[in-house]
Order: structure tokens, then C-alpha cells, then sequence
């Protein structure tokens, strides 16, 4: 008998059992009972109606009964039940599917649109006037919707040990506060070797130091090893959208006295600031800053305390310049540590940290694929070095704009196109600013892109993108997710605006911890050098982080991979002129 004889009757079979199946009365989609159920929990609550018990009613089966597709009925759609769906039971009667209600939250409409009531604390970022937000129609913060949106400065909120000396988000999210920097600190080995071998000293007993970071899990795991060192800490944030609101809590919960939360106005920014540095009875010692405001407002408000002050650690591009300015005029008054400069900050930091976190915001924030995209960054210094390299990876097509012919001569090599902006504005898709500059994508730029166009900081300071321009009666904003913006000009075309031109890696998603161990290594033991040096070591001046110093914080990461360091024998060590355990090379020399 040939295969096809043989399958031609088993499909015979197999079609009588199924008439004969078919021959029982059709069963309803829903029986009476679940009906029943059904309109019990719509009277109920809105909650007990998002789940329908569906019971089916008993069929007598066949002594052999063959086994059928789950479902009672096929559906299909009908065009004569509106757009609804019809089932098609076995005997090929038509029933109409019973209409599910869809749940709407109540909040669902509201959650972008709402209009702040304190628009003077909830609405400023730094960048926008008061009077820009009344043509902006989405003006609330980035904070999270399900949080309520009473400020955190009127409430009055206790940690367990009834200490009030603090303003954050909300104390009860502590806990998952206190988790996350359990999970950063298995991420950040220099620090937790430091705590071990330099806790029995106290090398900062005594210090009193101020703070302006970003307030992240792996800040915290920073400013617990400075306490376990010795010192006192008061905190605020640099950035008014990179807190994370539950790290906050567990620091304010741990006795830290921490004034930040996420979604910060202009005037909720300085405030915090303020209340870390002019409190009764605590006068700041050292200062730890990143972007120089912390240091500004000092300056400004309370310039006596710096007689007191022993010295300045700054671990940004901006804070830097702010700087060196100061001492070119005769006004830095203190010894300042420029972190940024060293060699652990600049490699790790801003070029591997940079290279993986790009493209991580860039996803969370838009879901962009980035492969054919063609993309433009401006600045090829190491941040611009770590995108360039990251989104070339891809599979992106990348030009590079650069002031610097050394840096320009880089990216040619590096296999990159050096264009001038205005050259590339109308074709490419993506906009990375990584400067540290000012007004380097302007208006005219932004009138020219294409549609869809994304834009983005990767800078520290908001300036790089000229954000106040675009708030004008002509453009219309369109909140589209957590710190997304469409700004739709009026013929229609529209370009994407993310963190409203602040920096993005930790404005919008994260950065690797690991990265961060390094840099929050380096400003510890800056900390500890500004600290403990005699009077007479460093003069009222910018200072780069000591070379050995640099080595040290590469070390102490070293074992995370195994790593075994060569030692160079007396014969080797006389022949290149080098002291055994370093440093290994002159200070003007560039890895």
C-alpha cells in the first residue's frame, strides 16, 4: 500500500470522529455561570473585574474521545459586530465574543499633562524661565507619577532614630535604598579595600566635608567609606533629574544629611545646596564637588568659610574650568584637586564609562537602532572617544567635530569623517554633544534637522544644546515618556530632546559601577592627600592628582580580574631609571 493510500484514510478517520464530535450542541464562549461571575465583579470593584473565572459547563465525552484544539471556537472578525471579533462554533453558527471593558487607571490621562499647582518649585528646571512655562504645556518634573506631588521641603519626614536633618523624596523607600548599595558595593572593590586598610588610621578623623555629586548607590558607597574614615558628610545633588530617590532615603535613614531628590526646580537646586553648607553650629572643612556649583555658591554667599575650608576636590570638565579661572584671576583662595585630569578619571570614567552608558540611554529613552544610523558627535576628547568608538560598533555611520587639531587628527585615525556641524546637520539622525561648552547646537542647527531627529548631552552642564531657544510660542512641546520631549515645529517636522540637554547617561538610565569605584577611589584619596598635607605642600592652586597615587587606584582593581603585575628586577629597574614600586612614568606622559 503506498504512503498516500495509507495517509488518505487516517484523514477519513480522523474527519468522522470529528463530524461526530461536532454533532454535540455547540459550547457558548461563556457559560451562564461564568456571565454571572462576570457582571458580580463589575459590581463589585474595578479590581476584581480585571480577572474572569471561566468555568465550562459539562460535556459528555466518547468512550474514545480524540484530542481537540483547546479552544471552543475559532474567531474572526466580523464587520457587521462594529469591529468586534465573532466566534465560530463547530457547527458553524456565528456568536458575537462578549465585549471586554478595558481598565483605565484614573491617573493614565493625567500623568503628563497635569500642570503643576507649584509651578515656582515643580516646573523650573535650571534651564527654563517662568515665563517659558506658560507656553509649555508639559511642564512637570520627571519625577515618578506614582509618587505624590506634595515638595519634598513641605514635608516634615524623621528617619527611625527621630533625626529630621535632611530632605528627600520619601524615607520609606530606605530599604530598597539600602539594597541597591549593597549591589554597588560588590561593584566597587578599591573603596571597600580602602574602608579595611585605612579605617584602623582615620586619616579623615576630624574632617568635615560638603558634597555636590550625583546621588547614585555608588555616591553612597563613597560617602559610607569617608564616614568609616572618619569624616562628617552633609550632601546635595549636582543634577537636578540623576538622584535616585531611594539611595537618598537609606543615606538620610543611615544619619547622613542628604537635600536632594529627583526632579529638582532651579530654586529647589540652590535651596539644597544652601542648606548643606549654612547649618548652626557645622562649619565644612573640605569641599568634594562636580561642576563647580557647590564651590560657586560658597563663594558667592559665604566666601569667610573658606578661611576655614583646607581644600577643593572637583572631578568635572566644567568644575575644572571654574577653576583654573579662579586662579588666573587671584581669586581661589584654597588649594584645589583637579581629579578630572588624572589618568583614572579620564580613562575609565569618561572614555569606558561613556562607551557603554551612551547606548544605554539612548535605548531606554528612545528604543533607536542604531546600526545605518548616521550619527554626529561633537568633541572628540574622551567622552566623545568612548561614544565614537561604542556607536562605530554598532554599525552607525559617526562624524566627529573638533576645535582641536591634535584631537581631529585622532578621530581621522581613529577612521572617523571631521566635518563642521552645519556641513552634516540635515542628513544625520542622532546629535551627541560632548564638549563641555556652550551654545554648540544652536537654533539655527536645530531649524535644519531632519525629522525625528534625536539630540542629546553627554556633556556635564546643560549649555551645550541651546534648550531656551526652543521654547517659544511657534513650537510645541510633547512630553512622550520620562525625560523625552518632541518639540514639533509648525510645519510638522520634529525632533527628539532628551533630559532636556542634561547629561544623559545618568540623567536617563545608568553607569557601570565598576567605572565608578575608580573614579570615587580617586576622589577619596584626594580627599585624603588635601587633608593631611602640611601647610607649606600646595599653594593656593589647581593640582593634579600625584602619579603614585593614580597607580595606587589602578591596583586595587586589579584583583576584581586576576591579574598579576610583572616586578621589575634591580638590574631592570637601574637600567630605566625607576624606583621598584613606582611610579612607572613621568608625569607628562599620555596613555
Amino acid at each position: 500500500m503506498s504512503v498516500q493510500t495509507v495517509a488518505a484514510k487516517m484523514a477519513e478517520v480522523e474527519l468522522k470522529d470529528v463530524v461526530g464530535k461536532a454533532a454535540s450542541p455547540a459550547i457558548s464562549p461563556l457559560t451562564p455561570k461564568a456571565e454571572e461571575k462576570k457582571s458580580e465583579s463589575n459590581s463589585t470593584s474595578p479590581a476584581a473585574a480585571a480577572a474572569v473565572t471561566v468555568e465550562p459547563s459539562p460535556v459528555t465525552t466518547a468512550p474514545n474521545p480524540v484530542k481537540m484544539p483547546q479552544a471552543s471556537a475559532m474567531k474572526r472578525p466580523d464587520p457587521q459586530l462594529n469591529g468586534g471579533e465573532a466566534f465560530v462554533n463547530y457547527d458553524g453558527t456565528v456568536a458575537e465574543a462578549p465585549r471586554m471593558k478595558k481598565i483605565q487607571f484614573a491617573d493614565q490621562k493625567q500623568e503628563f499633562n497635569k500642570r503643576p499647582t507649584k509651578i515656582s518649585r515643580r516646573s523650573l528646571s535650571r534651564s527654563i524661565s517662568q515665563s517659558s512655562t506658560d507656553s509649555y504645556g508639559s511642564a512637570a518634573s520627571y519625577t515618578d507619577s506614582s509618587d505624590d506631588e506634595t515638595s519634598p521641603r513641605d514635608k516634615q519626614q524623621k528617619n527611625s532614630k527621630g533625626n529630621a536633618d535632611f530632605c528627600i523624596k520619601n524615607i520609606k523607600q530606605a530599604d530598597f535604598g539600602r539594597r541597591e548599595i549593597e549591589i554597588a558595593e560588590q561593584e566597587m572593590p578599591a573603596l571597600m579595600a580602602l574602608r579595611k586598610r585605612a579605617q584602623g588610621e582615620k586619616p579623615l578623623a576630624g574632617a568635615k566635608i560638603v558634597g555636590c555629586t550625583h546621588i547614585t548607590a555608588q555616591t553612597a558607597v563613597l560617602m559610607e567609606t569617608l564616614s568609616a574614615l572618619g569624616a562628617q558628610c552633609r550632601w546635595a545633588a549636582c543634577n537636578i533629574y540623576s538622584t535616585q530617590n531611594e539611595v537618598a532615603a537609606a543615606l538620610a535613614e543611615g544619619g547622613f544629611s542628604v537635600f536632594a531628590w529627583k526632579g529638582e526646580s532651579e530654586d529647589d537646586f540652590w535651596w539644597c545646596i544652601d542648606r548643606c553648607v549654612n547649618v548652626e553650629g557645622w562649619q565644612p572643612n573640605m569641599i568634594l564637588d562636580d561642576g563647580g556649583d557647590l564651590t560657586h555658591w560658597i563663594y558667592k554667599k559665604y566666601p569667610s568659610m573658606f578661611k576655614k575650608i583646607k581644600g577643593i576636590v572637583e572631578e568635572s570638565v566644567t568644575g575644572v574650568h571654574r577653576l583654573y579661572q579662579l586662579s588666573k584671576a587671584g581669586k581661589l583662595c584654597v588649594p584645589a584637586m583637579n581629579v578630572n585630569d588624572s589618568v583614572t578619571k579620564q580613562k575609565f570614567d569618561n572614555l569606558y564609562c561613556c562607551r557603554e552608558s551612551i547606548l544605554d540611554g539612548l535605548k531606554r529613552t528612545t528604543d533607536v537602532m542604531f546600526g545605518g544610523k548616521q550619527v554626529v558627535v561633537c568633541g572628540y576628547g574622551e567622552v566623545g572617544k568612548g561614544c565614537c568608538a561604542a556607536l562605530k560598533a554598532m554599525g552607525s555611520i559617526v562624524y566627529v567635530t573638533e576645535i582641536d587639531p591634535i584631537c581631529a587628527l585622532q578621530a581621522c585615525m581613529d577612521g572617523f569623517r571631521l566635518v563642521k556641524l552645519n556641513e552634516v546637520i540635515r542628513q544625520v539622525d542622532i546629535v551627541i554633544t560632548c564638549t563641555g561648552n556652550k551654545n554648540v547646537v544652536v537654533r539655527e542647527y536645530m531649524d535644519r534637522m531632519k525629522n525625528g531627529c534625536i539630540v542629546c548631552n553627554m556633556g556635564h552642564s546643560n549649555t551645550e544644546i541651546d534648550v531656551a531657544s526652543l521654547r517659544t510660542p511657534e513650537l510645541t512641546w510633547e512630553r512622550v515618556r520620562s525625560q523625552v520631549d518632541h518639540v514639533i515645529w509648525p510645519d510638522g517636522k520634529r525632533i527628539v530632546l532628551l533630559a532636556e540637554g542634561r547629561l544623559l547617561n545618568l540623567s536617563c538610565s545608568t553607569v557601570p559601577t565598576f567605572v565608578l569605584s575608580i573614579t570615587a577611589t580617586t576622589q577619596a584619596l584626594a580627599l585624603i592627600e588635601l587633608y593631611n598635607a602640611p601647610e607649606a605642600r600646595y599653594k593656593q592652586d589647581v593640582y593634579l592628582l600625584p602619579k603614585k597615587m593614580d597607580e595606587y587606584v589602578a591596583s586595587l582593581h586589579l584583583p576584581t580580574f586576576d591579574a598579576h603585575l610583572t616586578e621589575l628586577s634591580d638590574e631592570q629597574a637601574k637600567y630605566l631609571g625607576l624606583n621598584k614600586n613606582g611610579p612607572f612614568k613621568p608625569n607628562y606622559y599620555r596613555y
